[in-house]
Formats: C-alpha cells, structure tokens, sequence
C-alpha cells in the first residue's frame, strides 16, 4: 500500500513560489503512483481494492489544487514588470 502524502511545502520554503512550485511537483508525482495503484487494483478485478486507491487519490488532487490555487493567488498579488 503506497504512503499518503499531503502537499507541504519544505520548512525553509513555505510560503515562497519555489516552495509551491516543489510541492506542486510532489503532489503530481504522488498522484502518478496512486493512478498507477489504481489500475493494478482494476487489472484484478477486486472492487474493494480498487475504491481504496481511488479513495486514496482524492486527497492528493484536492492538495494539488489547493497549491495550484496559492500559486495562481500569488501570481495575481504581485503583477510582473512589462
């Protein structure tokens, strides 16, 4: 069973872009793997092993979108130079 994973940035970089953005790709790759669990549980038709794993990737996309959401709030706050 693969470990669950919440999307936190590193200490030194919370709150920073680059901290996000690093969150943001661990979040993805973490939903690679339980989408990667989730069709090895359909491949042997087991229907109560193939709800954990989806069960288990909702949390991860509702992390994902919630970084994404911090990073799209950022990029509003402070409006590149042209």
């Amino acid at each position: 069973m693969a470990k669950k994973r919440s999307a936190r940035p590193a200490k030194g970089l919370r709150g920073s872009k680059a901290g996000l953005v690093l969150s943001l790709g661990s979040s993805a790759l973490a939903v690679i793997r339980a989408s990667k669990q989730v069709r090895r549980a359909k491949g042997t038709h087991d229907k109560l092993n193939t709800a954990d794993a989806v069960a288990g990737m909702l949390p991860l996309i509702t992390s994902a979108a919630l970084v994404l959401r911090q990073l799209r709030g950022r990029k509003r706050e402070t409006p590149e130079a042209a």
